[in-house]
């Protein structure tokens, strides 16, 4: 029910006509129909994944609809799921070239025959500009403008697609060098919407105000912000710390520190969102520059992963964009190497725009503020600083500071090499420190002669740096035991289990020790050998090498197989009180949160009872079309998702979550849905009483706002609606006898319409109570 309410709001504000709500609905009910409840549950609930963040679901239900739209012959339906699939990819995450292809497509896709004549087709080309936007803006301009007014000649002020498009024709005449004119546009569309009688969304007028800021009238920018400000979002998830940053941005602008440091997002407000990431720097920087906020060693750390991420996504200038700012910030605080870096990292990424000549001359602004930058002096002489840096206060001591202190020892002194390297890595610079370390162990060494420590943290940095092709020379370099294991390190990293349990196999058998065990368990748990896993750590219960989290995984592996001797022994290990024999352990413990996964790509946190070291019972019905349901037994990851409190109130009223790994033994237990108007508490207490007395497991999935109509007076009645499991012993007519007797007297009648059709009784009533209370 509460799917079909967001429906309508969405409807409301989302780029999408009714007929498009209308598809989406009546898909809902056949997916409803062949069973199909996860996608049908999810269906409505698309945009708000891509819009709030929920990419995990978004990822798995978006083109699972796409597929199941095609299947039906319903394009309307597909534009719709892939649409959005896209905006969630390049909207917040800003992809950029990795998605031209996709987006071109979708292009393509929305000019069918079957396809042009939905009121949502030229959203596909919004998406296009926005990819092309996020890949190379400037670059971009001519092409961006171009699809724009295409599309826009056919999208007057009354087309639900003209204020986004409207927009995305601003910022691209911005990015093509044209502020002036992109603040005429943003004038003329708000105009011409006031006269469809039509108000200018958000983000119209956001672009209006970006603009005037790019044509040097920042009081305007901001008097024009702070204008739209009561406008209807397009995005009313980011609207807020969009205006924010926006906000801050423009009073930074203006030297008005204060109050631009006051509006300014804070860092975990923005940092799951890479749309911002280019803003966000840019504002810190010029609020740095007068000392109002931190210019930490931390942030550079983090606006170097972020860097990193553009460079995966093909964000070609807003990486290079960021590594600018990095590197003034970096200057600024007196990081030289890394700003050199950076400046670095910009000419690379120029290379993949269009047009670099500004940013190269920004490129060569920054380097000359490092040439005319002054190096901090380090701490003692030369050939005291590696007893310095160990030291050191791990909480206070400055990481860059120490990157330049140790650089010319670098490459000359193995200990200085090995710190200054893997503290590089540390920062975000794998590269640099692996090229270091490479020439120090093997270039100018004999990598055979190297520490297990230095051959391990070199290995590391290679696998970070993506210097694939260097692990394998550095392997072939090694004797057989460290050779394997330093592939099956970075075939583990890679996720090529097969080869991961080959060489860990090897490093094993040649003595390598814990390490190879592990990688070689792991690998074979991934090919869904749990057995293999287990008999491999095995060992470890008479051996004093492994460690407790070695011994929790050989349990959860063994419950895995229902080898209850090595649980137990491992139990025992543990110092846990596990009843002796040879039995499945099935011992009534205590409630815990088992999260498992749900067929919309989200998770499910279901209410159970652990029964052993590694096992829980599933206490709550599940809706039809799960994999799971009450009375099954599956196995968990026995390490808590969330720390216990500490307070003892806290811990009496806390239920454990943990990760659910797999099903053991299905209870085999059927769900039915019950729906219809609140009882009385009393009637309500009986009907608990009732299931209980039986041991059915029931469930209300309705909360206080759900409600129902009387169908005689119209009034909204406080509604209840959930899922009972009986067990495989149950016939369906005994439930329906069952529910049938104990709700016989309640003012206002249950239905379980599925029940009743299921075992051929009274089907009719159930239909008729369905479309009289409108459930």
């Amino acid at each position: 029910m509460l799917v079909w309410v967001m429906v309508g709001d969405l409807a409301d504000w989302l780029l999408m006509d009714v007929d498009i709500w209308a598809w989406v609905g009546g898909t809902q009910r056949e997916l409803h129909e062949s069973g199909n409840t996860g996608l049908a549950m999810a269906l409505g609930d698309v945009p708000a994944q891509a819009l709030e963040g929920r990419y995990g679901q978004l990822d798995v239900v978006a083109p699972a609809i796409a597929k199941h739209a095609e299947t039906l012959g319903q394009p309307w339906l597909e534009l719709f799921a892939r649409y959005w699939h896209l905006m969630g990819r390049v909207g917040d995450r800003a992809n950029g070239a990795v998605a031209l292809d996709d987006a071109a497509s979708l292009v393509e896709f929305a000019q069918r025959d079957d396809v042009r004549d939905c009121p949502a087709a030229p959203a596909a080309v919004e998406v296009l500009v926005v990819t092309q936007s996020n890949t190379d803006g400037p670059g971009f301009a001519e092409t961006r403008l171009a699809a724009l007014g295409s599309a826009l000649d056919g999208n007057g002020p009354e087309s639900l697609a003209f204020p986004g498009l409207a927009t995305q024709y601003v910022a691209a005449l911005v990015d093509a060098g044209q502020p002036a004119e992109a603040v005429a546009y943003a004038e003329t569309a708000v105009e011409r919407l006031r006269g469809a009688e039509r108000q200018a969304s958000w983000e119209l007028g956001a672009a209006s105000a970006r603009a005037l800021l790019a044509a040097g009238r920042a009081d305007d920018a901001l008097t024009a912000l702070d204008a739209s400000t009561g406008f209807k979002p397009d995005d009313p998830v980011a609207k807020g710390r969009r205006e924010a940053l926006l906000r801050s941005m423009v009073l930074a602008t203006l030297g008005r520190v204060e109050e631009a440091v006051e509006a300014l997002p804070d860092l975990d407000v923005v940092g799951d969102h890479p749309r911002e990431w280019v803003d966000w720097a840019h504002t810190v920087r010029l609020l740095a520059s007068s000392g109002s906020i931190a210019n930490t060693w931390q942030l550079g750390r983090i606006l170097r992963q972020w860097i990193t991420y553009f460079e995966t996504m093909g964000g070609h200038r807003p990486r290079a964009e960021l590594a600018v700012t990095a590197g003034h910030l970096a200057v600024g605080r007196q990081g030289l190497w890394q700003a050199r870096l950076l400046a670095d990292y910009a000419e690379a990424a120029l290379g993949g725009l269009a047009s670099g000549d500004e940013l190269a001359a920004r490129v060569a602004e920054l380097r000359a503020a490092v040439d005319g930058a002054t190096e901090p002096p380090a701490p003692g002489p030369a050939d005291e600083l590696v007893a310095y840096f160990d030291a050191a206060d791990g909480r206070t001591a400055d990481p860059e500071r120490w990157v330049g202190w140790l650089w010319p020892l670098a490459g000359t002194d193995l200990e200085a090499t090995r710190r200054h390297a893997t503290t590089l890595g540390f920062l975000g610079y794998a590269p640099a420190g692996a090229d270091i370390y490479w020439k120090t162990l093997v270039e100018d060494g004999d990598p055979a002669a190297a520490s297990e420590e230095d051959v391990a943290y070199l290995t590391g940095l290679l696998i970070e740096a993506g210097q694939d092709d260097r692990v394998e020379r550095l392997a072939a370099a090694l004797p057989e035991g460290r050779s394997s294991l330093a592939l099956a390190r970075l075939y583990r990293a890679r996720e090529r289990w097969e080869e991961t349990a080959a060489a860990a196999e090897r490093a094993a058998g040649a003595g390598v020790g814990l390490e190879a065990a592990r990688l070689w368990s792991g690998a074979a748990q991934q090919l869904g050998d749990n057995a293999k896993a287990a008999e491999i750590l095995r060992p470890l219960l008479d051996s004093e090498e492994g460690e407790e989290e070695d011994i929790w995984r050989l349990i959860v592996l063994s419950t895995a197989i229902e080898d209850w001797a090595t649980v137990r022994a491992a139990g025992i290990k543990l110092g846990m009180p596990v009843e002796p024999g040879g039995e499945p352990i099935e011992e009534e413990w205590h409630l815990v949160r088992v999260i498992l996964p749900a067929p919309d790509g989200s998770q499910r946190e279901v209410l159970a009872v652990r029964t052993g070291p590694a096992t829980a019972r599933l206490a709550i019905p599940q809706p039809r079309g799960m994999e799971y349901n009450a009375g099954d037994v599956v196995v968990i990851d026995p390490r808590p998702l969330e720390p216990i409190p500490e307070d003892e109130e806290g811990r009496e009223s806390f239920v454990v979550p943990f990760a659910g790994v797999t099903m053991l033994r299905p209870g085999g237990y059927t769900s039915w849905f019950f729906d219809g108007a609140a009882p009385s508490e009393e009637e309500w207490a009986e009907f608990n009483e009732v299931l209980a007395d039986r041991g059915w497991p029931m469930w209300v999935y309705s909360d206080e706002n759900y409600r129902v109509t009387h169908p005689a007076s119209g009034e909204q009645l406080p509604g209840v609606f959930g899922w009972i499991a009986i067990p495989p012993t149950v016939q369906p007519s005994a439930l329906d006898a069952v529910l049938d007797d104990v709700t016989e007297q309640w003012s206002h009648p249950l239905a379980w319409l599925d029940l009743a059709r299921e075992v051929g009784i009274e089907a009719e009533r159930h239909e008729r109570i369905s479309k009289e209370y409108g459930l």
